[in-house]
């Protein structure tokens, strides 16, 4: 009778695919002779890149003196959405919003999602304008519609957020929705922003087919409060529309700032929020894949090996300066949500085939560093601080979405650029002084930051490096406080902030786990047929 082990294996990265070398590395793993190896399927992938030469560590499953039982595809059986059912008012489809109404729908409720920008396939088309024109279509854009920011920007699934919830449910979701297997078995796992798209998609169908609704190009203005006040009814839309239920799930992410004012018009109380903003870096990809991975540049990266990607962090001066939403193989993006600012960000595509690398380099910014801008703005300082950023981002770049840039060693020189190197960002940049941009508290703690991620990966302060200007909505400055029980305001009952522009989460996973941890709260509340 045979058994199933796991066990750890590394391999030249030259036999990264070649299953034959994983029997005979697992038979000695396990203390085995290669005979008694019936199978070998991949449990997790990594690349070792601390020592030359490259390894590829694997984790696998063997069938010892049998074959490894079948594992079947993930999918996912919603039950339709019984005669009766609560309805739950969702404000928001972006990962939070999407997997809020997936939990609703195992949990007996009815799922009401209501989004203020496009479907993902007509949301795509109003990219064009940002890219070609500088034109923002305010409600339709990077940052809203289906699927929320991440849907074209980039898709990376890595999270430290294990304890929030089932991981690993998120990501048989997404397979069971279109997205590629090996997001199951990477230790970093990424999607790519030409494959999101219709995995958001399919999960919207699933949404519907089960009875669920999805309201799209429906901007909630206003709160419908009942009880004098204690508990919230439902939304209503720009356009008249009402939408009411036993609960609303405010899912709005990072960005939707009129959300703010919403709240705070009805008198409910918000908290400022520790942040981050800084720069877009971006190399050369063979420059950083030759410094990762001990290369010579000019002879290139082995087919076999992903593009490299890099992790830096450090403390100046009491904040984190670190590099943030790493994008090997990939482009920087336009993501401002209006037409007096621009923003910068990051994406790749599924294959990581950009000869551009870029990450976010942002600073952390505390609340009481924003003491310029607390005395007319109150708790919403930290916006006005973004969006004070992202203004002068406008001016500087020289019209349209075209970005201030600087090259890396001219930063630090506090010189301006004479002339810049080829960037990915479509929209173009024009060269600015953008330490002259920063607050000097944050300027600072930048160049001093840059300056140590320097010795600890040599190579990384180059000529080639660009600087763009400016990574703002790394996550919201901005805390909707919630029950830690109950997830309720504890100021208006049904009331259930969610996700990223709660403050809750910090990317496509986390947000997707207090999404489903939401939609418990609100059914442990709610009485069902």
């Amino acid at each position: 009778m045979g058994e199933v082990r796991t066990v750890e294996v590394s391999l030249p990265v030259a036999d990264r695919e070649n299953r034959a070398a994983w029997k005979k590395a697992a038979a000695r793993a396990a203390r085995l002779k290669p005979e008694r190896i019936h199978g070998v399927r991949l449990v997790r992938e990594s690349i070792d890149a601390r020592k030359t030469p490259v390894k590829v560590r694997l984790r696998v499953e063997v069938g010892v003196d049998a074959d490894l039982p079948a594992v079947d595809p993930p999918r996912l059986d919603l039950p339709p959405v019984a005669a009766g059912a609560g309805a739950v008012v969702i404000v928001g489809c972006g990962p939070a919003g999407m997997f809020a109404a997936l939990r609703c729908l195992q949990l007996g409720l009815k799922p009401v999602i209501v989004e203020r920008g496009k479907d993902a396939s007509a949301r795509r088309f109003d990219l064009a304008p940002i890219l070609r024109k500088g034109t923002v279509i305010e409600d339709s854009n990077y940052c809203f519609g289906e699927g929320g920011a991440g849907t074209f920007s980039d898709g990376k699934l890595y999270t430290r957020a294990t304890k929030r919830g089932p991981v690993r449910d998120i990501y048989e979701t997404l397979v069971a929705h279109g997205a590629p297997g090996r997001i199951l078995t990477d230790a970093h796992p990424h999607i790519g922003s030409n494959l999101l798209p219709r995995v958001v998609k399919a999960i919207r169908e699933s949404i519907l087919a089960a009875g669920g609704e999805v309201h799209f190009e429906s901007r909630v203005e206003e709160l419908l409060v009942d009880g004098g006040g204690k508990q919230v009814a439902g939304v209503a839309t720009g356009d008249g529309r009402e939408f009411r239920g036993e609960a609303v799930i405010m899912a709005t992410g990072h960005s939707a700032r009129d959300i703010y004012g919403l709240l705070l018009r009805h008198g409910l109380r918000l908290e400022a929020k520790p942040f981050a903003v800084g720069v877009r870096a971006e190399h050369p990809q063979p420059l950083i894949d030759a410094i990762q991975y001990h290369l010579p540049r000019a002879s290139g990266r082995p087919r076999e090996l992903p593009a490299a990607r890099y992790r830096l962090a450090t403390t100046v001066a009491g904040r984190s300066v670190h590099s943030f939403c790493m994008c090997p193989g990939g482009f920087i993006v336009p993501c401002a949500t209006e037409n007096d600012e621009v923003v910068v960000n990051g994406m790749s595509l599924s294959r990581r085939d950009s000869p551009f690398a870029n990450s976010g380099v942002v600073v952390g910014i505390e609340p009481e560093d924003l003491a310029p801008w607390r005395a007319e703005h109150g708790v919403l300082a930290g916006i006005a601080m973004q969006k004070s950023l992202e203004q002068a981002a406008k001016q500087a770049g020289g019209g349209g979405q075209q970005a201030p840039a600087q090259r890396l060693v001219d930063f630090l020189a506090g010189k301006e650029s004479a002339e810049l190197p080829a960037t990915s960002y479509f929209p173009g940049v024009n060269p600015a002084p953008l330490g002259e941009l920063l607050p000097d508290f944050l300027a600072g703690r930048l160049a001093a930051g840059l300056q140590r991620f320097g010795k600890a990966m040599r190579g990384f302060l180059t000529e080639e490096a660009l600087l763009v200007g400016f990574e703002t909505r790394t996550s919201s400055p901005v805390r909707v406080p919630r029950g830690e029980e109950s997830l309720e305001h504890p100021e208006l009952a049904g009331l259930f902030p969610c996700g990223e522009g709660a403050g809750f989460a910090g990317g496509i996973v986390s947000a997707a786990l207090d999404g489903r941890r939401c939609a418990e709260a609100v059914a442990a509340r709610t009485p069902r047929p």
